[in-house]
């Protein structure tokens, strides 16, 4: 069974070495963490609840961020649901 289509919740802004993730949704997510995939240096970040309007900032080490790493959030919808969502950095 699939479920209907859904909007990922997040605005994705970046200041390097700062990035924000805001839950642009109109429902509380939990669970929320970034992983890193690339060469990039990523300041540890427990899994965080975002209510609508919150963000999550993490920052990456730029002298280790290497062209074409790749942010993804990992995040639970209130029933219980896993998503993964990809942001290049």
């Amino acid at each position: 069974m699939y479920e209907d289509s859904y909007r990922v919740p997040f605005q994705f802004d970046s200041q390097p070495p700062a990035y924000r993730f805001r839950n642009i949704g109109d429902e509380p997510v939990h669970g929320v963490a970034v992983i890193i995939h690339g060469a990039s240096a990523l300041a540890a970040n427990n899994p965080v609840k975002l209510q609508p309007g919150e963000e999550l900032e993490v920052t990456i080490d730029e002298r280790h961020r290497a062209a074409g790493s790749l942010a993804v959030v990992r995040w639970f919808r209130p029933n219980g649901v896993e998503y993964l969502w990809r942001a290049s950095l």
